[in-house]
């Protein structure tokens, strides 16, 4: 009769695929699924030297339950391979927003308490509120807004608690892309979107 059990090195392969597909699809959260992050873990040195081939770094924080995959820069000599990983164009809306809820977080995090920051569409619109100009439509500037925030949870730096879609968790993978000198650069950052909105109102 015919053995039809996978061999042990074919179980392997399959973790390591799937982990590899994963990851070239998006950021691998520890809290979404456990098995899938503990593959990663198990194989993340064959992980490393399968995308090192493409140009490319495994970003993995255990402690915070995140990992995905970053383009290398170029070389000293300029050499850079072409981009695998997209970059994506943002409005200054959203990134205000970004720059607004990781200073929250640093805030929070300073404070010590919950390691989860929790914020609700109410606080988000009141963070925004202040650099943002309203509009005799308070209906549609609140469309704005909340496109603006749907942007932010597409990304992954905000999740919908279930639930309670007014209700969102800042994760923490958001410090990984706005990092302690992005923020030392905030003050700077909302001259260049005061300036932007000025001219965006006189246009008009």
């Amino acid at each position: 009769m015919e053995n039809t059990e996978t061999a042990p090195e074919t179980r392997a392969d399959q973790r390591l695929s799937l982990a590899l597909i994963h990851l070239f699809k998006g950021v691998i959260y520890r809290d979404s699924d456990v098995r899938l992050w503990e593959s990663l873990l198990d194989l993340q040195g064959p992980i490393r030297d399968y995308v090192s081939q493409l140009g490319l770094d495994l970003v993995l924080d255990e402690a915070e339950g995140y990992a995905y995959l970053r383009q290398r820069p170029a070389d000293d000599e300029g050499t850079e391979l072409p981009r695998l990983v997209r970059r994506r164009p943002l409005s200054y809306p959203v990134s205000l927003l970004l720059a607004l809820i990781r200073k929250k977080l640093a805030e929070h995090d300073a404070g010590g308490g919950d390691p989860r920051l929790i914020l609700s569409r109410e606080q988000i619109v009141d963070l925004l509120r202040v650099f943002l100009p309203e509009t005799a439509n308070e209906a549609k500037w609140m469309d704005r807004i909340d496109a603006h925030i749907n942007k932010v949870v597409e990304l992954g730096f905000l999740r919908r608690l279930r639930g309670q879609d007014d209700q969102f968790e800042v994760r923490r993978i958001i410090t990984s892309f706005v990092d302690a000198q992005w923020l030392a650069e905030f003050d700077r950052r909302l001259a260049e979107y005061a300036a932007y909105i000025d001219e965006s109102s006189a246009e008009g």
